[in-house]
């Protein structure tokens, strides 16, 4: 992947982190379910391509 990423992403997932471990850090056993869905979020998060710009695009 050579596309920077868009600051407003990356805060989005952050955000999204935080609040995911904020949720485990008093807890002593977390299932590898629950990881795997924060981890996913986190991945659509940051895949997902930016919206085009639909005056630019030819019909």
């Amino acid at each position: 992947m050579t596309d920077l990423l868009d600051p407003a992403e990356v805060a989005e997932a952050l955000a999204l982190i935080d609040a995911g471990l904020g949720g485990l850090t008093t807890r002593k056993l977390v299932s590898s379910d629950e990881v795997t869905d924060l981890l996913l979020d986190v991945r659509a998060l940051l895949s997902t391509p930016p919206p085009r710009d639909l005056e630019t695009v030819d019909s």
